[in-house]
């Protein structure tokens, strides 16, 4: 076991020169991932500044220090897209040469497993806000394969992802159809 230090590094590039704007603003969710903040809640939540926004490259680590029922300690993804900026409050971590980042977002999507990687590491406090810092985050150990496997583990449960995206998209228009039959026959 290792610390999760060993696979990723805290990133500490901000948005002072201003590359970024509100459109590239991300968000961390539970079921979608790193997603752009307009496409996924239909606006932007930023303030007047986005010139202390953490950068977010394709392959970056992103921990949200905000509580959900089934995450009390917040949840981490990997993002999958292209680079964008999040809050100052989301820690930002750039993958070594010794990880394959997806497979790190397949890791702690266990919701039991991330729950123990972070409950020693966080100290909660008023109005139940997360403290801890950004470095302190990656002190937690891991017990991760060697790289090739990280590899066959995250395309693995990318294949599972999308065969389930493709079966919700099949169920829906089952049961569009199934609408329309009904109309129609009892119009």
């Amino acid at each position: 076991m290792k610390e999760l230090s060993y696979y990723f590094t805290v990133a500490l590039e901000r948005n002072q020169a201003g590359e970024y704007d509100k459109n590239d603003i991300y968000s961390v969710s539970r079921e979608f991932g790193v997603i752009n903040q307009i496409e996924y809640q239909g606006k932007s939540f930023a303030g007047a500044s986005l010139a202390n926004y953490g950068v977010v490259q394709s392959g970056d680590l992103v921990y949200t220090k905000s509580p959900l029922k089934f995450q009390p300690y917040g949840i981490i993804k990997t993002n999958e897209g292209l680079a964008g900026i999040v809050s100052a409050l989301y820690g930002v971590y750039h993958p070594s040469v010794y990880v394959h980042s997806p497979f790190t977002q397949v890791y702690f999507e266990l919701d039991s497993r991330l729950n123990d990687y972070l409950r020693p590491l966080v100290n909660k406090g008023a109005k139940n806000t997360l403290l801890i810092s950004d470095g302190d985050s990656l002190l937690g150990k891991v017990a991760f394969p060697s790289q090739d496997e990280q590899r066959d583990i995250a395309n693995l449960f990318k294949e599972c992802d999308l065969c389930m995206r493709k079966a919700d998209l099949k169920l829906t228009k089952i049961r569009a159809m199934k609408q329309g039959l009904l109309q129609k026959m009892f119009a």
